[in-house]
């Protein structure tokens, strides 16, 4: 499986050059989003226009992506992001990632720009360019399903971009099957500004594994454990909209933009409002948590619909809309997935609603009242913003909008290191706010979240798993940095290894870490690591990401920043009543983090860190 090839292709004069992934890569970076972090600071240069064609596209699978087992069925789209002009990375999951390794390519970086509208085909060892033109205008769900007829095959898998993608909006997402999006910081953009489609895959190669039968046994016992838990469970029969009643029970679930909480808003949009409607699971490639529903609408004003999902991402969008009716909201879902709309859009959605409820903009820009619970305004706006059409057409420039919106508006336009913030959190979990501020993708909320600081584990609990006294209370500072630190490192590595991060600690402190990579890595490639070794490649991988982000000019201490509402507007309602966030307790958070990492007041590496990691020879010319 280490033999898997690495693809440049040049769009622009129709050109393919193959090699193998260098070992070299695997052991300092592992693959999917530790390579990609590399490959980008390779080859994206500190002036590099987001839109130009030497902007690479990078499609990278991690070091377990495609093995049989569970959870490895993620892989990294990444590339400079048209929506903050900084770094783009978003991690996906469904079977696209498998198939590609299957087809021979762990990895594909793709440069220049398609003179028409084209599509990779990638199948064993080959990789062809394919008149796309019959696809151009098709949403992602027809584009997929044209593409299986043209190859005559229904396994063939693809990533693909909508409208959205098609008209250059800065959020827009890229999607595979029904509903798996990478749906952070513009691929799809990215993918729309080249002419590129689709790369859609289909391979039969064999997947060498070092330890066949001692890997079976291993991921058997570790299936037979994840069965037993109460989160996974939980999973397979509410997916992830399960974690609504958490933050609804907790009051920090989003209403009015970051403007109220209230459990009484959220309750009627719980996950078990969509048991109804659900006819079975699915799952990503290999994977024994079917985490999402397959729905169907069967009566009614939104008779029909059928899909996958949603997920706990898209729920955030019925928030902001007022929405509080299930079958509606699945409507919205897919309507979403189908435009190739990114999580950016419930950002700019609460956005616009919330300068008509000021009166920051009227009738005049909007066509129409803007009022919660309105579905039909709603729908009508989303497929405006994939158009790019009236209002839509401002919106879709993302956290760039306020330059042609109301001088009023940079008040409310939330974003961080040039992305928007969509998480519901704010000031209500400490530990959540305060990892959006220092994610290398600002306003992520998996990025680096501590999921389980909302849990209420004993102390004794997570001074044993994080070396180090934190906090029992979400409320509470102390011991959060250390927190966000180990979750970023656990993380790195999981997206390196192809792995899903809810399968992680994310949900559970007894579920996989280190060690359990460690044994993965060896008993699938062949390669030994400790857990040391991989400790250390964590770190490399989110310094290299702070490295691209000081070459773009947002990675000092001052971009490490969160929006002024959370530290001056009080929440209203919920548990987190009066709650704002304290600035003092911020800049020590900094403080305490950047010591975690190594890293100077300023938050920039230390020579010694850079020596230590083996990255001088990438360090940016304003380090």
């Amino acid at each position: 499986m280490l033999t898997r090839k690495v693809a440049c292709v040049d769009l622009t004069n129709g050109t393919v050059k193959v090699e193998e992934v260098p070992l070299e890569w695997r052991r300092k970076f592992l693959g999917g989003r530790g390579i990609t972090a590399y490959l980008l600071n390779k080859l994206v240069t500190a002036d590099m226009d987001p839109m130009s064609p030497d902007n690479p596209l990078i499609v990278g699978v991690g070091l377990l992506s495609g093995v049989p087992g569970f959870g490895t069925g993620r892989f990294s789209i990444g590339g400079l992001s048209p929506e903050s002009g900084n770094l783009g990375e978003s991690s996906i999951g469904g079977h696209f990632g498998a198939e590609m390794r299957m087809a021979g390519f762990d990895f594909i970086v793709v440069t220049g720009r398609s003179n028409i509208p084209c599509y990779l085909w990638v199948t064993n060892d080959r990789i062809e360019i394919h008149d796309a033109r019959h696809l151009w205008g098709k949403d992602t769900w027809e584009t997929q399903v044209q593409i299986r007829k043209d190859h005559r095959d229904e396994r063939v898998r693809s990533i693909v971009i909508g409208p959205a993608g098609e008209n250059l909006v800065q959020f827009a997402c890229v999607l595979s099957g029904p509903k798996d999006a990478a749906g952070k910081t513009g691929m799809g953009c990215l993918m729309g500004s080249k002419n590129l489609k689709a790369v859609a895959a289909r391979g039969s190669k064999d997947l060498r594994i070092a330890h066949p039968a001692e890997l079976e046994k291993h991921f058997k016992e570790q299936i037979d454990i994840l069965v037993t838990r109460k989160w996974a469970r939980a999973l397979g029969r509410l997916g992830t909209p399960l974690l609504l009643a958490v933050a609804g029970e907790g009051g920090w679930l989003s209403a009015k933009k970051e403007q109220e909480r209230a459990v009484d808003k959220g309750e009627p949009m719980y996950a078990e409002k969509f048991l109804p409607y659900s006819h079975g699971m699915s799952a990503c490639f290999g994977c024994a948590v079917h985490c999402r529903h397959r729905h169907y609408v069967k009566d009614g004003k939104y008779a029909g619909t059928r899909g996958e999902g949603p997920d706990n991402g898209m729920m955030g969008l019925n928030d902001t809309l007022g929405n509080r009716d299930p079958e509606a909201a699945l409507y919205i879902n897919n309507l979403s997935n189908r435009l190739g709309l990114g999580s950016g859009l419930s950002a700019m959605l609460s956005l616009a609603y919330e300068l008509y409820q000021r009166g920051i903009i009227t009738d005049k820009e909007t066509g129409g009242p803007l009022v919660p619970g309105d579905v039909d305004a709603a729908v009508k706006l989303m497929a405006d913003i994939a158009h790019r059409k009236g209002l839509g057409d401002v919106l879709a420039d993302g956290s760039k909008a306020l330059k042609r919106l109301p001088p009023e508006s940079a008040d409310h336009i939330h974003a961080i290191k040039g992305l928007l913030t969509t998480d519901s959190s704010g000031r209500a979990v400490k530990s959540f706010a305060f990892a959006q501020a220092v994610s290398t993708l600002g306003g992520h909320a998996h990025r680096n979240r501590p999921g389980i600081d909302v849990l209420g584990l004993p102390a004794e609990a997570l001074k044993k798993l994080y070396g180090g006294y934190v906090s029992p209370s979400f409320r509470a500072y102390e011991g959060k940095a250390l927190m966000i630190w180990w979750h970023e490192m656990l993380n790195s590595v999981c997206d390196g290894m192809g792995f899903c991060r809810f399968l992680t600690v994310f949900n559970s402190p007894n579920a996989p870490q280190y060690a359990e990579f460690a044994d993965m890595a060896r008993l699938a490639a062949g390669l030994e690591f400790t857990v040391d070794e991989l400790k250390e490649i964590a770190e490399r991988i989110y310094t290299t990401e702070r490295l691209f982000l000081i070459k773009r000019g947002a990675g000092d201490r001052k971009d490490d920043a969160l929006p002024e509402r959370w530290f001056k507007e009080e929440l209203k309602g919920g548990v987190a009543v009066d709650d704002i966030l304290d600035r003092e307790k911020f800049e020590q958070f900094l403080d305490e983090y950047y010591q975690h990492h190594g890293w100077d007041n300023n938050g920039h590496p230390t020579p010694e860190l850079m020596k230590k990691l083996d990255l001088v020879g990438i360090a940016p010319a304003n380090l």
